[in-house]
């Protein structure tokens, strides 16, 4: 999870690089992170909208990307704590490009609706981080399987999107624990889930995620950082564990040299090969269960 460990860690960084924050923070302009991400591959032509999806809370914003022709698997994505914004927008699509309808959610918007968090702007700014934590801590386990079913319904239903096939989730620090709680309740319809830097995946507490994987049917890539590794270690023991009592055979690895929050593009720990690496795990995955 994000925390004052963490901005210490992404500070020495940025120091080693010899860069003033301002400097950092500079290229991580929406312009920039276009840069950043590579093209796809034979990428299909996609449609890109924003739609409101209903759910027993509201009506959530969120962003929908799909290839302009057929019916395709469809995936929700839930962004970190810095909620939607550009760079989970241009991960989306280029999810989308690869054959996927994309849902990517705002997982505040019975607070907030769009974005929380402006171009430039640091986790590592107590005023951005007093303004994100309660965001953040109103939502639940409860919340997230409400929502969640409700951003199955809404793919299951859209024309772009082949329900016959299961849906895939991905999610990143904090909405990491989302992808095991949606999997655990919605077994027969997500098939694949991919946690990037998730925090609190396995606990002490009674309702830890990975206490939920004997409900799950599904295929996952947990994918650590190093530094996440370090403060818990006993995290990766656990899961491993849980699934191994399962049955299941998910690809759990610390990825070397990274830091918390290591994939998303704008972000001050972004470690491009790492990130590269962890999503095309997520692209055979999803290849592999969401066939």
């Amino acid at each position: 999870m994000c925390d004052d460990r963490t901005e210490r860690d992404i500070e020495r960084y940025r120091r080693r690089l010899g860069m003033t924050r301002r400097e950092f923070n500079s290229v991580l302009s929406a312009t920039a992170i276009a840069a950043l991400l590579p093209s796809v591959a034979n990428a299909s032509e996609v449609e890109e909208s924003e739609v409101m999806v209903p759910t027993p809370d509201g009506l959530a914003d969120c962003y929908l990307v799909h290839p302009v022709e057929g019916r395709h698997a469809g995936v929700i994505m839930w962004p970190d704590i810095k909620g939607i914004r550009p760079a989970f927008r241009m991960m989306g699509k280029r999810l989308a490009q690869s054959g996927y309808s994309v849902l990517v959610v705002n997982p505040y918007y019975r607070s907030a609706r769009g974005e929380v968090i402006r171009e430039g702007e640091s986790f590592g700014d107590p005023a951005v981080r007093e303004r994100l934590m309660p965001l953040a801590q109103s939502l639940s386990p409860e919340t997230c399987v409400s929502d969640g079913g409700a951003f199955i319904d809404y793919l299951d239903t859209h024309p772009s999107v082949d329900s016959g096939r299961q849906i895939g989730t991905a999610g990143y620090c904090m909405t990491g624990s989302y992808t095991i709680r949606l999997a655990a309740a919605y077994p027969e319809r997500i098939g694949a889930g991919a946690s990037f830097h998730g925090g609190g995946l396995a606990t002490d507490e009674a309702d830890s995620p990975h206490r939920l994987v004997e409900k799950i049917d599904a295929g996952f890539l947990i994918a650590i950082a190093e530094n996440d590794d370090e403060k818990d270690p006993k995290a990766k023991t656990m899961l491993r564990e849980a699934y191994e009592q399962a049955g299941l055979k998910p690809e759990i690895e610390v990825y070397e040299g990274t830091l918390h929050g290591w994939c998303p593009p704008d972000g001050g720990a972004y470690n491009e090969a790492q990130a590269e690496r962890a999503w095309g795990r997520m692209l055979a995955l999803f290849e592999r269960e969401l066939a």
